[in-house]
């Protein structure tokens, strides 16, 4: 079993409720939009990271981090990137190959809406963090955290930081 804390959006701001948060989660997966470099940092000197850069992130994070990221955990594909879309909806990029190669999670950030959204057609579990940042027009802060383990997602929890 793998307990993952999700985030996305920071804009070079990170709420120490974050720690407190994702203290029992084994890894944290950022959907992008870190902003400043020390984000990323601060979360991979706390737990095992893995991220993708955004639309807003520069060369340093797009150095580090790439695009879209595809791995497994608990023999779970997953898929991570920052604009995605969402079911129904897929950006024009993910829409080809998420049909053709459907992966069992599929996280994206960037609208700052929190989404957890079930596609049935490609059987997908589609979830969007929201924005745990400061920056941009969503009222509140948001993070998810949830385990993995035995091919499914449980105990999934969206965590509201406070307000914007």
């Amino acid at each position: 079993m793998k307990r993952i804390g999700l985030l996305s959006d920071t804009h070079s701001y990170l709420d120490d409720a974050v720690f407190k948060h994702f203290e029992q989660c084994d890894e944290i997966w950022h959907a992008g939009d870190f902003g400043d470099p020390e984000v990323a940092e601060r979360l991979k000197r706390f737990k095992p990271l893995r991220g993708v850069y955004g639309n807003i992130d520069g060369r340093e994070i797009r150095q580090e981090y790439r695009e879209h990221l595809r791995f497994m955990c608990e023999e779970m594909k997953i898929w991570m990137t920052h604009i995605g879309g969402y079911p129904g909806k897929y950006s024009p990029q993910v829409r080809p190959q998420i049909y053709a190669d459907a992966p069992d999670i599929f996280i994206c950030g960037h609208s700052h809406i929190l989404k957890v959204i079930y596609d049935k057609k490609i059987s997908c579990l589609h979830l969007n963090p929201g924005a745990a940042g400061r920056a941009g027009w969503h009222k509140t802060r948001t993070l998810l955290r949830f385990c993995v383990s035995e091919k499914k997602i449980h105990t999934l929890e969206a965590i509201e930081l406070g307000n914007r």
